[in-house]
């Protein structure tokens, strides 16, 4: 089997196995199926994934400049990453209160395209098979108390109460009504009669029953906060290893990658006392933070000034683009709001374009946006961050399906990362207390390198993790909170954003090493993203083949 064929088989097995994913980037073949986390399932996913990767181990050559030198290398790592993180068992001990089903369903219906009737009746029966999530989840967390791996207590406690508060919400109101645009021979009544039923009947006696078996199951058991880290589970070192691989897609240790952290929480203490002299009048560290951290004035009052100023951001960013890039993508990308999810977010456009891209803001509560925030944000989901950088690949016709839409956390966000220092070289930050939203979200990145290291691999509490962020950013008591526990729930994922951007800054110096006057920063981006989402290990090797 060559490589072509070899990728259709593994894209037909991504969208089996993430059918939500597949739903939202515009596969309707698997829109009535829900993610299946049964262990059958899973084995069966990673059984096929490890003989794929082997397969195409088996030809994959170096990489010469061209994107098909790739195919076959970007295949194998994709493919033995899947099959490896199955192996590590983590639905076993895997309860989410941030990301997981429960808080993640009810904010996607929305963007799930419903482009024909078929898809659209398709709904009742993907929200059956949510339910059966729902239930092999309590199975696989049995199988995980059985084997000594248990879940974290907060985590059970607080997707208990996000169930009972779903729970609490009249059937009429439930999110899962909350669908999108209709194809014009759907029956608008007729369809949400159908998954009335379906969420009554099904879906919240499953909602019930997983969060019976949480608090009187799952609870008794679960790690205290004192012990919140894979490290405190027998085969956790192992597991914790094995994510922070796929996250980074670096062989860099969390020893490794602890020190990387404090020392760039270190070399931004300087830049802040630099901005803090200029903007504040101070340059102690301490000061500037509780300043950034605690001014009202510092902070949006309502959802529409928010709106604005991303809207602004990201018209700027987009006008400034050219001559930073060589290739522009067609798509445009709009600002839509919601009420929950994380603080913003981008969602790349449907490859079949029934919706286009969008940088998601959160307006459920504009007093928790600092103004300074808003232009970094935007310049990392928008433009010249993520929108760049799927728009571009999205188009990318030559390129197989699977490399278009490779899940490659370390590039992903590392290019998002980069983008948002980029965004300064390229003069976009409006003034110097928007260019402190730069370093507030580096501060934050940077810390993220030691607190999930710290938290995996060194043992700290959740309580440690969070006095280490106060001390080192000018985040909100409440979004420390957040974000230290999202740490806890998703290992190694935060430390995908900062290592990918070092290592893309790195073979960036090197490329301008390398071809010294004839060194165009434009050609460079176009390699970096003109290739789709790579491993860094072989973004390295495409860069030096490509810009020799």
């Amino acid at each position: 089997m060559d490589v072509e064929d070899l990728g259709h088989r593994y894209q037909q097995l991504r969208y089996r196995a993430e059918p939500t994913w597949a739903h939202l980037i515009g596969e309707y073949s698997v829109a009535p199926l829900f993610e299946d986390v049964s262990e059958e399932a899973e084995d069966a996913v990673g059984a096929e994934a490890g003989r794929i990767a082997r397969a195409a181990a088996s030809v994959a050559r170096i990489p010469d400049g061209t994107a098909a030198s790739l195919d076959a290398a970007v295949l194998a790592w994709d493919a033995a990453t899947r099959s490896g993180l199955l192996e590590c068992r983590f639905a076993e001990l895997d309860v989410d209160p941030l990301f997981g089903p429960v808080a993640a369903l009810p904010g996607r219906v929305s963007k799930l395209s419903l482009p024909s009737a078929e898809v659209a009746r398709a709904l009742p029966e993907k929200y059956g098979a949510f339910a059966r999530h729902l239930r092999d989840r309590v199975e696989r967390l049995r199988a995980g108390r059985a084997a000594g791996r248990t879940p974290v207590a907060f985590a059970v406690h607080g997707t208990v109460d996000g169930v009972r508060d779903w729970l609490r919400t009249p059937v009429d109101d439930d999110p899962l009504l909350a669908v999108g645009a209709l194809p014009r021979l759907v029956d608008r009544s007729a369809l949400r009669q159908d998954l009335h039923a379906v969420i009554g009947e099904v879906v919240r006696p499953a909602l019930n029953d997983y969060a019976d078996a949480l608090a009187e199951q799952a609870a008794p058991s679960a790690r205290p906060d004192e012990r919140c880290g894979l490290c405190w589970l027998d085969d956790g070192e192992r597991t914790y290893a094995t994510l922070v691989r796929a996250h980074t897609t670096t062989d860099l240790t969390p020893e490794q990658i602890h020190e990387i952290g404090l020392a760039q929480v270190a070399a931004l203490a300087e830049e802040y006392a630099v901005l803090g002299r200029e903007i504040f009048g101070v340059a102690d560290v301490a000061t500037v933070l509780t300043r950034l951290r605690e001014d009202p004035a510092l902070h949006f009052e309502n959802g529409d000034d928010l709106v604005r100023a991303a809207e602004h951001a990201l018209a700027r960013a987009t006008e400034g683009a050219r001559g930073w890039f060589g290739r522009i993508p067609a798509a445009t990308c709009s600002v839509e709001t919601a009420t929950s999810g994380s603080l913003g977010q981008y969602f790349r456009p449907t490859k079949d374009g029934s919706r286009g891209a969008s940088f998601v803001v959160n307006v459920s509560d504009p007093r928790a946006w600092a103004r300074y925030e808003v232009e970094a944000l935007a310049y990392h989901e928008g433009v010249p961050g993520h929108h760049l950088q799927m728009a571009l690949v999205a188009e990318l016709a030559d390129l197989p399906e699977f490399r278009r839409t490779a899940a490659v956390t370390g590039y992903t966000e590392g290019w998002g990362l980069y983008a948002e220092r980029l965004a300064d070289e390229m003069g976009l930050y409006s003034s110097a207390l928007d260019r402190m939203g730069m370093l507030s979200f580096d501060s934050l990145r940077a810390c993220r390198l030691v607190i999930d290291t710290g938290i995996h691999a060194l043992g700290w509490s959740r309580d440690r993790a969070k006095r280490y962020l106060a001390g080192n950013s000018p985040l909100s008591p409440g979004h420390i909170d957040a974000e230290v526990d999202r740490y806890i729930v998703t290992p190694g994922q935060a430390l995908a954003y900062l290592v990918g951007r070092l290592e893309i800054v790195r073979i960036r110096a090197e490329a301008t090493r390398r071809q010294g006057s004839r060194f165009d920063l434009a050609r460079f981006h176009d390699a970096v993203l003109g290739a789709g989402p790579l491993p860094l290990t072989l973004l390295d090797a495409h860069a030096a083949a490509a810009l020799p």
